[in-house]
């Protein structure tokens, strides 16, 4: 996966090819979603970028969708013009992030973007379901995918992420604060998953200020992932059918527009100015002039708030 490909293309948000040569990233979780989107960005600008999970062309995870790789993820990053490098990595096991860690610092002795975005619980999710109803092995095991592994990989990444002042940390999860705090996500073991991120920005933010470095969380709004699309029946090029099956999905987005997002988090030098911060994609188009993949400009957690759950009467448009 080790190609290098020429920075021959423009970074999003304006910035000139290769803003991010010379510099690193890890996104831990990219074999697909935003999490792929998110590395071929970052590849996008120019940097190298170490891409994991537990999906490879020879072993498939639990999540059960062998198509999606990390090698696909790499070859995709080193096309859109920077250096794509899968790694194999479950984040649950210490051992194994150790040393993919010491891999980069031996390979690169820097890193310069973390992003934690290693998920994977769909599959173990019920929603509307009591506490005391919900399989415990199922909700324990999504605490784990969704919070001991972030916790497991910023541990042993951020001592290399710390040497360089302008080290940028981007939790990705589900809901922003604002809808999340007030609102119950129907299932608590998922509530607390996709909460824990928030908090987790949060408090790194005040760990590595005096570091120069930064941390935020970052959601996408009603994601058209691969799996949301199998589910709905669409592709990528027709997923507007699905909009008479459940019109919401009208307000939907690709995991690139989230994904340019937080590239332009990784190209922009003010970026600590949202540490400790809630964003979402709809945000972040907006403070940078991005756009999703049809030229649109999607809002969904404020379509959400506004109209789903304050009634307000609007066409949907209006909201991308």
């Amino acid at each position: 996966m080790d190609r290098e490909h020429p920075g021959t293309e423009a970074a999003r948000a304006g910035e000139p090819a290769g803003a991010l040569g010379g510099k690193v990233a890890l996104v831990a979780g990219a074999t697909r979603g935003v999490g792929r989107a998110t590395a071929v960005e970052l590849g996008r600008a120019g940097a190298t970028v170490y891409v994991t999970g537990r999906t490879t062309r020879e072993r498939v995870s639990e999540v059960g969708r062998p198509t999606e790789t990390i090698e696909e993820t790499a070859d995709l990053v080193t096309a859109a013009g920077g250096t794509g490098i899968a790694v194999p990595v479950d984040h649950l096991e210490p051992e194994r992030v150790r040393a993919l860690v010491e891999r980069i610092d031996r390979d690169h002795g820097r890193l310069d973007v973390l992003v934690n975005d290693v998920w994977g619980g769909d599959h173990l999710l019920d929603f509307d379901t009591k506490v005391w109803e919900v399989g415990l092995d199922k909700g324990l095991r999504m605490l784990r995918l969704g919070v001991e592994t972030h916790l497991v990989t910023s541990h042993f990444a951020l001592p290399l992420l710390i040497r360089r002042p302008g080290g940028l940390v981007v939790e990705v999860t589900d809901g922003t604060a604002e809808y999340n705090g007030p609102r119950y996500r129907g299932n608590l073991f998922f509530d607390l998953a996709k909460n824990a991120p928030i908090r987790m920005a949060f408090g790194l933010a005040g760990e590595l200020k005096e570091y120069g470095c930064a941390a935020v969380c970052v959601s996408p709004g009603f994601l058209r992932s691969e799996e949301m699309l199998d589910s709905l029946g669409v592709t990528e090029e027709n997923w507007r059918d699905a909009v008479a099956k459940e019109p919401h999905f009208a307000i939907a987005e690709s995991p690139a527009y989230l994904g340019r997002g937080i590239a332009a988090l990784a190209c922009d030098p003010g970026a600590a100015r949202w540490s400790g911060r809630s964003l979402s994609s709809g945000q972040l188009a907006r403070e940078y002039g991005l756009t999703d993949t049809d030229g649109s400009r999607p809002d969904g957690w404020r379509y959400f708030i506004e109209v789903v759950h304050g009634g307000r009467e609007a066409d949907v448009e209006e909201y991308r």
